[in-house]
């Protein structure tokens, strides 16, 4: 059994290492609490169940974590890569020790925040997250320049007894965390169900006949809004074949210039000097025929 390109792209993105090949178990889909992110791990227990909580090995330390998909026997895999494991089902005290975590998280922060300001560094703190069990603290931070954070990195060992781990993310990242609601009413994409950001560029507005204006094209972030991806490879197979805006013809004996296009409803806008009107995109086909043929 192959996997498809999603539960590939996924593994992937497991925080897998070096290449493997595994004689038997199963793997698992999980998600971290601490985000909305999913990735596969490699698990000796069938008995998991959508739901459970299970504690994970990853790159970070020991994170909590809940089963989102049952175990899949793995032999029915073609997988070349080392899965992280996961370590154990998540005990009453490893749930206690996320919550009291979260608390010293908000310390760390409070405490971080302090140093910055005292060191005056150019830096804006968006969050703090422990491992799970603690040993280290992860700060996350936006900075338009490069920082010289060693100092603070001193000053946040004497105070926190912990390594300590400073990571700079962009500013998608940074709405994925912070969150929000889009144009639309409805939870930022990022925060919600996006994995990983796809390029977006200023042409797929073009593509879907959108005004071009920069303000309403743009998210919480800054930049372009995710959800002009979501439809463009809909509007590209429907421009297919169709006037160019901008394109002249005759109707009623006058001239007029294609306006806009609804590639949705097939309504055409035509514009001359003196009149505005409305055609079906058949017509303006047929108009279009019969000029050639004229």
């Amino acid at each position: 059994m192959l996997l498809s390109e999603q539960e590939q792209h996924d593994i992937k993105s497991s925080e897998s290492i070096t290449s493997n090949k595994y004689e038997d178990g199963y793997i698992v889909s999980v998600r971290y609490i601490s985000s909305n992110r999913s990735y596969y791990f490699y698990t000796s227990d069938d008995s998991l169940r959508v739901n459970d909580k299970v504690v994970v090995e990853t790159v970070r330390g020991l994170e909590l974590a809940v089963v989102i998909g049952e175990p899949k026997d793995i032999r029915e895999f073609v997988l070349d890569l080392e899965l992280k494991p996961v370590v154990r089902r998540a005990t009453q005290e490893d749930e206690e020790n996320y919550e009291i975590n979260l608390e010293k998280a908000q310390e760390a922060y409070k405490i971080c925040e302090e140093c910055v300001k005292q060191l005056d560094l150019k830096m804006r703190l968006i969050k703090a997250e422990y491992t799970l069990d603690a040993s280290k603290v992860i700060i996350i931070y936006v900075a338009d320049e490069r920082v010289d954070f060693r100092e603070l990195l001193k000053e946040l060992a004497a105070k926190l007894r912990c390594r300590i781990e400073l990571r700079q993310i962009g500013s998608r990242d940074r709405s994925k965390i912070v969150g929000g609601i889009g144009a639309c009413g409805l939870p930022l994409c990022c925060s919600t169900f996006l994995g990983d950001f796809d390029g977006i560029s200023i042409n797929m507005a073009k593509n879907q006949y959108l005004a071009l204006n920069i303000q309403k094209l743009s998210g919480h972030c800054g930049k372009l809004i995710c959800c002009l991806k979501y439809e463009d490879d809909e509007y590209t197979r429907l421009r297919q074949g169709l006037p160019k805006i901008g394109q002249k013809l005759h109707y009623d004996d006058k001239i007029y210039k294609i306006a806009s296009i609804n590639v949705l409803t097939g309504a055409v806008r035509l514009e001359s000097p003196e009149n505005i009107i409305n055609l079906h995109l058949d017509e303006v086909k047929e108009l279009i025929e019969s000029y050639k043929e004229g």
